[in-house]
């Protein structure tokens, strides 16, 4: 039994600074030292943008433009459930577009935002998953759920919260 109001030291930047070690002062680094970057933290911080730019003797500027250009490097925090919800023609024809908003609602996310505070999902639209014929798909890790309909999103939703309240540390 762990005690969840132990405080635990941060060791991803440790691990960060032994990455960042062999790829000191070397060109042409950006790309992996990025992706090991990602891989430590599941995205890429400002200060981790920052200690990659200071290990490689370039400008943050320039970490940052290639972490923007390649849409395999996020710059916030993801949920450690990915919902992609697909919007090509035949799944925005048969309904993504609520079955979206449903997946919002019931996350209780607004502004904008895409990740749900505790951490548990992250929503993203994506331009087709190619189901075409089980329109409306939407896919939440690697499995993928059709012919979904926005009444269907709490249930499936739960059933995630429930295998992740079961992995939760219980005081």
């Amino acid at each position: 039994m762990c005690n969840c109001n132990e405080t635990i030291p941060d060791l991803r930047y440790a691990a960060l600074e032994k990455t960042l070690e062999k790829y000191q002062g070397k060109s042409g680094k950006i790309i992996p030292a990025l992706q090991e970057t990602q891989e430590i933290f599941g995205y890429l911080p400002d200060d981790a943008i920052k200690a990659i730019a200071a290990a490689l003797k370039v400008p943050s500027s320039e970490i940052f433009g290639v972490a923007t250009f390649y849409g395999q490097f996020h710059l916030q925090a993801r949920g450690k459930n990915i919902i992609r919800v697909c919007t090509g023609t035949a799944c925005h024809v048969q309904g993504s577009g609520k079955i979206l908003d449903a997946i919002t609602q019931t996350l209780g996310l607004t502004g904008g935002m895409m990740t749900t505070e505790d951490l548990l999902f992250t929503v993203e639209p994506v331009a087709c998953l190619g189901a075409c014929g089980m329109a409306p798909v939407i896919m939440i890790n690697e499995e993928a759920y059709g012919r979904v309909s926005p009444d269907d999103v709490p249930e499936i939703l739960a059933q995630y919260q429930e295998k992740d309240g079961k992995e939760k540390c219980i005081a």
